[in-house]
């Protein structure tokens, strides 16, 4: 491509097909919005579907959206998944795994092999089988986007979860290996880093205020990540504007890396 090539049509998704698992929680429903808005059909695998409002916005696009309920973590579940998504969108072009949990522990004493195993299992081994069906898909065809979900708790560790901190930064290794593995493909792995985010999952943190100020304080900007925050960033790294960007962690964090 010539500079003078250049165009925001280099962010259009139109005609894509997207599967972003976990895509009903708090930043992945920001993550299946993104993608229809810029143009892409959607496919959501999930544990539970949500109360009906991820498909109203993702239709409201003009986009299609497809649920599938599924645990992550069940044997051959990925492969049937996208199987699935190509059997209902007629393609798959583009996945974001997003699913992920975190159990916490106030005493490390206290942190066992029932916390950590199903967060080694939901975090980092189904983002790898996931990686590994779509890619039977995506070498033939000789192009697709993988973009991983890590974490700032990759870079910073993570005092009573120490699973969800080794998962994390154990998602960015795998995004660099697997962008080796398939950059001669035309395939791009990257992930995104996100920071401290107001979803659910955060309510508790927000609402103690001696916590809230420590996580705001210690923010550049000043306050806690939108899941809006998250949607250019997904949408670059899905489309043909990163096609020469790989094996690349995207840290979203307002700038907390840097204090």
């Amino acid at each position: 491509m010539e500079i003078t090539d250049f165009s925001t049509a280099l962010f259009s998704l139109a005609g894509k097909r997207a599967m972003v698992t976990g895509g009903n929680g708090g930043l992945g429903r920001a993550f299946s919005v993104a993608l229809a808005a810029a143009g892409a059909d959607v496919f959501v695998p999930s544990l539970a579907d949500d109360d009906g409002t991820t498909r109203r916005l993702v239709e409201e696009t003009g986009r299609r959206y497809v649920f599938a309920s599924v645990d992550a973590t069940e044997a051959g579940a990925p492969q049937r998944m996208v199987d699935q998504c190509i059997d209902e969108l007629g393609g798959l072009d583009i996945l974001v795994n997003a699913a992920g949990i975190n159990l916490l522990s106030e005493d490390v004493r206290e942190f066992g092999r029932e916390k950590w195993d199903p967060m080694i299992g939901v975090n980092l081994t189904a983002t790898f089988e996931f990686s590994e069906a779509a890619a039977r898909t995506f070498i033939p065809q000789g192009s697709g986007k993988i973009v991983n979900i890590a974490s700032l708790f990759a870079f910073l560790g993570g005092k009573q979860s120490p699973a969800y901190a080794a998962s994390k930064a154990g998602v960015m290794g795998f995004t660099k290996a697997y962008a080796d593995e398939l950059g001669a493909y035309g395939i791009q792995v990257n992930a995104i880093a996100p920071g401290y985010f107001a979803t659910p999952l955060t309510a508790q943190t927000r609402a103690d205020e001696t916590a809230n100020s420590r996580i705001v304080d210690h923010v550049p900007a000043g306050r806690w990540g939108d899941p809006a925050d998250l949607m250019g960033a997904l949408v670059f790294l899905s489309s043909p504007a990163a096609n020469y960007v790989n094996g690349h962690t995207l840290v979203v964090d307002g700038g907390y890396l840097v204090r």
